[in-house]
């Protein structure tokens, strides 16, 4: 794997973290001397909330951790994801330096379900294209949520009959609060303050909760809500790509020398813009450099640039719960969520995109290579260019989810043996990216452009010889209209690109449940479930290039454009340790000027026909590179279970356990589009049941050590994007087949686990974990041939005269066999209640994880027999460790909390002739702080990202080539606490 880089900027260390704690609690404990003068201790806090997890851990007879809140509304993290990496195995990506999506040891995000109060749901959102943009697959993006909203959550590792199906991973339960869980009255509230130094604001946080019972006890009704607002900077470098020499077309050979790579035009056309005289002349040195940079051994960033991201972001969230108790054994509860995360993102990139175009867009072939300097494996560290096509790129979008959630729960005593739990509800999920617009700024043919990375390969010097990136009246303009009316041979005037985008999920449960005590240790379950979940995606596209429609766009003076359409980025590059010389500022778009004098929005024919220049209309289905984000899937599962409870005593050891069968059928109806017609809708059907069985069984070899172990059949349905009948269909000539396949059976497994845990001390705990999954079916897109009546797709898409027999050349996702994932996990919770005085305040938290699969990977989508290759499973880190320092005296506490993720791959292959792409390895640090003013009363101080993380994206194993390394900054939280 590629090797950590560790981050440059680390303002605190946590050993320095560590040694303020050696001071604040002496401090602390003097302040509250008074309190040491009470008889009786109430344990609060950190070590209250660590002491009901280890309890609910040590109850189950699965295997399963848990974290749980320090109070009402108090939950250990800011972001629930990053809550959730603190338990051993799971590990967490994030987008704008927050945490998104999990990873539960090493299968991602599609293969872990989400329950929120005991319902499936499953919420997505935005992010930027580096983390994967809108999120159309089956991964809960846990950044929809405040993390005050919830009291609980628990992840599942071992399946039992009477959890839902649906995960390989793990399933995450996530509980709000509820008022027969509280005391009569409570009610707390924050307000915080949080600064991000990059972007150097202040942005509010608030938080409350309130929660009564009335009627003596018999009716409770809680209220809760969360509102914050954060507003960060993301700045880094990034290349989008790497390519070799012979891709795209060659670079400009000089004058008289035959090009050495493929390209589209002859040695003796053009090469520079417009006359051959821009060719560089046949000499040593130039030929020397051209030859290197045609080199098909030898990789360049295909698109080069530095960009600023500034994101801006409020979140609301509200929960409520209502519960009524008519009688002792009837019990109904109603608990409603409600999330509303808004946000705007501007990207603004200065980029070099000749090195990633061919000769007509104003590609390599025009670029001439004036020197050029690789490292052993390949990689560019050195370049100077004639020809260069520069442009400043600004991308604004608008983004938005609403997640709702109702659910009704009733829990019923028949008689004194015998309980039926109803439970019915329905989570939506609604996304919408209505505004996504790309605008440019052009400057073509630009001599003396320097990508200098021998000093640093994630923070090259980047210069622009002879243009001036921050000249408003500079070569940086609009190109095609009202400026530049020549004509450029061999360039791409400016664009404008509109994409509204969105995402609805929806999930509709009920469930019934019976629970008999047939005798003493022994509780006979038995259930069916109705779930019915649909997706659908929206994708809409709109691009021109402003010279097609000059007879029609409004036009200004040329001497008005430089103050009427362009603005500027300042002060770029803040803690980054740029080298000397580089660029921080350079004018960008002006999109609100843009749009209203060129009237963008308008969804208007310009002129032409519909697709021809100018057209300005929004299209979906009709447009070929938005068509695959127009899709649909239906899917209505059914199922049954019954599951044996039991307790029992062995040679003298209590014995704990549970074996069961769940059966479910699945049944799907996918939506997609083909290309013939312009978008023709396609419809499959598909129908599939999976028989599951699952046993747990937890041994008290002593009062203080538990054996746990677990086996079971699992599965995971197949991925959304994968389940689309869209694509491209050929019934003439060679039959052929590109898109999806509804066909795909699910991921399923085999998985054993062991544990044994070592209760040794109060609060106190070792754990070992061992796991195995052997993954029966895995999906891959690959090439093959096969019968049109296998594929999934409707026959009536095929003539008439055909029969299903024939024989299609298909590229599309099929089951594959998959392989092994074992690993094992380390998990310690240690009070140092054995040192002296305030030593015995202090704890700690520590667990490691390792984990070990492999995959083949096919090397070709399309391909019949294409050869594979054996990688990591992908999204799986093979280490993951984290680290809590804590301290609490019951008036200051205070925690310092590390996490390490290894290197993971996210692509195999990677595409452009390269290996893998993934994520370098990351080491996080944050800190919390409280102290106690009163009873009611506390302040806190909480500090994340200490360590400045970068997002380092890579690309290739032996050249570990910068795809993106930005850097968000740290961010602290000032603020207050207050219990009625």
């Amino acid at each position: 794997m590629p090797a950590f880089r560790p981050s440059r900027r680390l303002a605190l260390s946590p050993v320095a973290l560590a040694a303020a704690f050696v001071v604040a609690p002496a401090w602390a404990q003097q302040a509250a001397a008074p309190a040491a003068q009470l008889e009786t201790v109430t344990v609060t806090g950190i070590r209250a909330s660590l002491e009901s997890a280890l309890n609910a851990k040590r109850q189950e007879k699965g295997i399963v951790d848990v974290i749980k809140a320090e109070d009402m509304g108090k939950f250990p993290d800011t972001n629930l994801a990053e809550s959730l990496q603190r338990i051993p195995g799971v590990v967490i990506d994030r987008d704008a330096g927050e945490g998104r999506n999990i990873t539960v040891r090493g299968l991602g995000g599609d293969f872990t379900r989400t329950r929120i109060n005991g319902i499936e749901a499953l919420a997505t959102t935005g992010g930027t294209d580096s983390s994967g943009g809108a999120n159309r697959t089956r991964a809960f993006d846990f950044n929809v949520f405040a993390a005050d909203l919830f009291s609980s959550l628990t992840v599942r590792k071992s399946s039992s009959a009477d959890v839902d199906e649906g995960s390989l991973g793990a399933t995450v339960d996530l509980q709000t609060a509820r008022p027969f869980d509280m005391k009569g009255f409570v009610a707390a509230m924050s307000v915080k303050g949080t600064y991000n130094e990059l972007r150097g604001k202040t942005t509010p946080k608030t938080s409350f909760l309130i929660s009564n019972t009335f009627a003596d006890k018999k009716i409770g009704v809680l209220f809760s809500g969360a509102y914050s607002k954060r507003e960060v900077f993301e700045e880094g470098f990034s290349t989008v790509r790497w390519d070799n020499g012979p891709s795209s077309g060659g670079w400009c050979s000089p004058v008289g020398v035959t090009p050495l790579s493929p390209s589209t035009t002859p040695a003796t056309a053009l090469c520079g813009p417009s006359t051959t005289a821009a060719r560089l002349p046949n000499t040593t040195e130039n030929v020397a450099a051209y030859n290197t940079a045609s080199s098909a051994a030898n990789f360049h960033p295909r698109l080069p640039r530095y960009g600023r991201l500034t994101h801006d972001q409020s979140r609301l969230g509200l929960t409520g719960s209502v519960q009524v108790r008519p009688s002792d054994t009837t019990l109904l509860t109603f608990d409603m969520m409600y999330s509303k995360l808004d946000a705007t993102r501007q990207e603004d990139f200065l980029e070099a995109i000749s090195f990633s175009r061919n000769l007509s867009q104003g590609g390599k072939q025009q670029t001439s290579v004036l020197a050029a300097e690789y490292n052993a494996a390949g990689q560019m560290v050195y370049g100077k260019f004639n020809g260069v096509d520069i442009r400043s790129e600004s991308r604004f979008d608008k983004l938005s989810t609403e997640f709702t959630q109702p659910t009704l729960t009733m829990e019923q005593d028949i008689g004194d043996t015998l309980k039926a739990t109803v439970r019915i509800g329905t989570a939506k999920s609604r996304f919408n990216n209505p505004i996504q617009t790309t605008t440019t700024l052009d400057a073509p043919n630009v001599d003396g452009y320097v990508f200098d990375a021998r000093g640093d390969d994630r923070a090259p010097l980047i210069t622009y010889g002879n243009l001036n990136p921050n000249d408003p009246s500079g070569a940086l303009q609009i190109r095609g209209v009202p400026v530049g009316s020549t004509s450029i041979a061999n360039f791409t005037p400016s664009e404008i690109r509109i994409r509204p985008n969105g995402v609805t999920n929806k999930q509709d449960v009920a469930t019934f449940d019976l629970a008999w005590d047939a005798m003493d240790g022994l509780t006979l379950k038995g259930g069916v479930s109705y779930k019915r979940f649909s997706f659908t995606s929206y994708d809409f596209r709109r691009g021109v290039n402003v010279s097609t429609a000059n007879e029609t766009m409004a036009t200004l003076p040329a001497n008005a454009l430089p103050n009427a359409l362009v603005t500027r980025v300042e002060g770029f590059g803040k803690g980054q340790n740029l080298p000397a010389g580089s660029i921080t500022s350079w004018v960008i778009p002006n999109l609100d000027a843009i749009a209203a004098l060129y009237d963008i929005y308008c969804n208007c024919l310009k002129s032409g026909v519909a697709g021809g220049p100018g057209d300005f209309r929004l299209g979906s289905v009709t447009n070929g590179t938005g068509r695959s984000g127009n899709r649909a899937i239906t899917e209505t599962d059914t199922g049954a279970w019954f599951m044996a409870d039991f307790e029992t005593r062995l040679a003298g050891m209590a014995v704990r356990g549970n074996a069961g069968l769940r059966h479910v059928k699945t049944a799907i109806v996918a939506n997609g589009y083909l290309a013939t017609g312009g978008g023709s809708l396609v419809t499959a059907k598909r129908e599939y049941n999976d028989w599951l069985p699952s046993a747990n069984v937890s041994v008290n070899l002593a009062k203080d050590v538990i054996v746990r172990a677990a086996v079971a059949k699992v599965m995971s349905r197949p991925p959304l994007q994968s389940l689309s009948p869209g694509g491209t269909l050929s019934t003439t000539g060679t039959l052929h087949y590109t898109g999806g396949n509804p066909a795909l059976d699910p991921f399923r497994a085999t998985t054993v686990d062991a544990n044994i845990e070592w209760y040794h001390a109060k609060n106190a705990f070792i754990g070992l974990g061992l796991f195995q999954k052997d993954i029966k079916s895995y999906v891959l897109t690959k090439g093959y041939d096969a019968p049109y009546k296998d594929s999934g797709l409707p026959m009536s898409l095929l003539p008439s005269n055909f029969t299903g027999d024939e024989v299609f050349r298909f590229s599309a996702p099929v089951n594959t066999p998959g392989g092994k994932l074992s690993g094992f996990e380390i998990n310690v919770q240690q009070p140092f209640s054995f040192l002296p005085g305030w030593g015995k305040n202090f704890g700690m938290l520590a667990n490691y994880t390792q984990v070990k699969s492999k995959m083949a990977y096919v090397l070709s989508t399309t391909a019949v027999g294409a050869s594979t290759v054996t990688e990591d499973l992908v999204n799986l880190s093979p280490r993951s460790w984290n680290a809590s320092l804590y301290y609490d005296d019951g008036t200051f506490s205070g925690r310092v909390s590390t996490s390490a993720r290894s290197a993971f791959l996210t692509a195999v292959p990677a595409g452009n002739n390269q290996d893998v792409a993934g994520k370098n390895k990351t080491f996080n640090v944050d800190l919390s702080m409280g102290y106690k003013i009163n009873k009611q009363l506390e302040v806190t101080f909480e500090a994340a990202n200490l360590t400045n993380q970068p997002n380092d994206q890579f690309i290739s194993r032996a050249m570990d080539n910068v795809v993106v390394n930005n850097y968000t900054g740290r961010e602290f939280i000032i603020g207050g606490r207050y219990k009625f």
